[in-house]
């Protein structure tokens, strides 16, 4: 975390009392990039899938990635909008954040509440930025007369909105009472096409990421002709269907509900396997 001369440290109360200003990732969820900066840079993001397209189609030896994901990739990359669509959609999404934010943590008489916050087990990405559920943080009596759908956290209401796919990380796993309502609220976004499942060719911002990648690296081999020592480094993540418990490889994890998806680093595959009772699909231990 940045340290002074930064918004990071605020002020200090006194001695033992600093305020700090840092940023959350919200866990379970995953909302469209804004990366591209502007609706310009997101035109030139559009430019780059659409090459990645076309390398693609005519150099596809030169691209590292299996002739499925592929397929699945091209009608996302070939619409020549993909980025257009990603910053889109991340604005979009940002701005229901916002305004879901004033508007719950506001009480009836004006006043305002204070976020509750609650942590992974393991609280800090590899960014630095604390993980966690978001909500308001409401008083005894008003709990007692609320569901757990209306003291909803933040994260919930993304993923009901339509405006953030479901990206639950093993092993942060929503808790019993919890994951029934992130899946719900997720499918129904889904069924009834809020946010950016209106879109036939969205990609989820994981994914999106992942394209950004592949794209750097097929740049690499076909423009500038540098050696690439990891050709496959743009996949990060095996997959699971929570309903089903099959385990997929990295580039397969399209052939699983977008609901449903469990992701998993490879580091953690051994552990999900047997903690889950997981069965590798077919595919992934060579079964055509």
């Amino acid at each position: 975390m940045p340290s002074l001369d930064s918004k990071a440290l605020v002020d200090i109360h006194d001695g033992d009392t600093p305020s700090i200003r840092m940023p959350v990732r919200m866990l379970s969820i995953d909302t469209p990039e804004v990366t591209a900066g502007s609706p310009q840079g997101a035109v030139g993001v559009d430019e780059k899938f659409a090459q990645l397209a076309e390398w693609i189609q005519q150099r596809p030896a030169d691209v590292p990635v299996s002739r499925r994901f592929a397929d699945f990739l091209l009608p996302r990359l070939s619409t020549g909008k993909a980025g257009t669509i990603q910053f889109t959609q991340g604005t979009q999404a940002a701005d229901f954040a916002k305004a879901n934010a004033a508007q719950r943590l506001t009480r009836p008489d004006g006043t305002r509440r204070n976020l509750f916050v609650h942590t992974a087990d393991a609280p800090f990405d590899g960014n630095g930025r604390l993980l966690a559920y978001l909500a308001p943080n409401y008083s005894k009596p008003e709990l007692a007369t609320l569901t757990r759908e209306q003291r909803s956290t933040f994260n919930l209401d993304m993923v009901r909105s339509g405006w953030a796919a479901t990206f639950i990380i093993y092993p942060s796993i929503p808790g019993e009472l919890d994951l029934p309502l992130f899946l719900s609220a997720a499918d129904e976004a889904v069924t009834a096409r809020r946010g950016i499942w209106d879109e036939p060719t969205t990609m989820p911002a994981y994914e999106y990421r992942c394209v950004e990648r592949l794209y750097a690296i097929a740049k690499s081999i076909i423009v500038d002709r540098k050696p690439v020592p990891d050709p496959f480094a743009w996949r990060e993540r095996y997959c699971a269907d929570m309903r089903t418990r099959v385990l997929v490889g990295p580039e397969d994890y399209f052939d699983i509900d977008p609901t449903y998806r469990l992701f998993i680093w490879p580091t953690d595959v051994r552990a999900a396997v047997g903690s889950l009772n997981l069965t590798p699909s077919p595919r992934l231990v060579g079964i055509h």
